[in-house]
């Protein structure tokens, strides 16, 4: 706590800001495993300390992107993967089964793949309002590019036309898992990805709605650095926190 005149002040939990470039899915999958586990550990060690000594767990942010890959969440269904294990060889894909929820979507060159690694006890200790505000992040984000954007009921995400069924198309795909009120996996912004790898599978397991991107909408290439700029300003501000750089380990 700080102290302003006679009132306390919470110190701003900090978020450590790791840009890891272009990764493959899998290790960037065990590098969020690893940080995961760190915090969960620093959580229980605090927890059955004997002492009053208590040291915060550290919070991250990892942005990122990943050759073509399709990642199905623990609530998907296989068969919503289009094509078999020869054809995934000829697009240069992988796929990968993994703990978050949600169902099947695709990663690939041209997206902004976001990882917070939250403890929640620092922020908040509920998970519907953590997802609305990763969608608020991204929506916030698009306004800064001229892009509309909003919530589609029933569905997480951030999507275009929302309030017209038929023209309502996806721009951002969101899955977490969280244990222990400690938070991975995250969102994936389509900026300037190769739309046609959706084509193969049924995103996000809704089979009548188109997906887009910030290309598409826009009919130019967007500099992705300056979205991911925008991306932590608007991170910070919603989740209150000072987000400091920090190199990967």
């Amino acid at each position: 706590m700080t102290e302003q005149g006679s009132v306390s002040v919470p110190l701003a939990p900090v978020v450590k800001f790791r840009d890891a470039g272009m990764i493959d899915y899998k290790e960037a999958w065990d590098y969020q495993e690893s940080l995961f586990s760190r915090v969960v550990a620093r959580k229980t060690a605090n927890r059955d300390s004997t002492t009053e000594l208590q040291i915060t767990p550290e919070n991250f942010l990892v942005l990122c992107s990943h050759p073509h890959v399709y990642t199905l969440g623990k609530s998907g269904e296989e068969n919503h993967l289009l094509v078999n294990g020869d054809q995934l060889a000829q697009l240069h894909a992988t796929f990968y089964k993994i703990n978050r929820g949600g169902d099947i979507t695709y990663h690939g060159p041209g997206q902004i793949v976001g990882y917070p690694i939250l403890d929640l006890d620092q922020f908040f200790t509920d998970i519907h309002k953590y997802l609305r505000y990763l969608e608020e992040v991204i929506i916030r984000t698009l306004a800064d590019f001229g892009i509309t954007a909003g919530r589609y009921e029933g569905y997480t995400g951030v999507w275009l036309d929302a309030d017209h069924p038929v023209k309502a198309r996806k721009i951002c795909a969101m899955g977490v898992r969280t244990s222990r009120w400690v938070t991975m996996h995250g969102w994936a912004l389509n900026v300037n990805p190769d739309l046609s790898y959706f084509g193969n599978i049924v995103p996000c397991g809704i089979n009548d709605k188109a997906v887009t991107s910030m290309q598409k909408e826009l009919g130019t290439t967007i500099d992705e650095k300056k979205v991911a700029e925008r991306i932590l300003h608007h991170f910070s501000e919603m989740f209150s926190c000072r987000i400091v750089n920090d190199s990967l380990e």
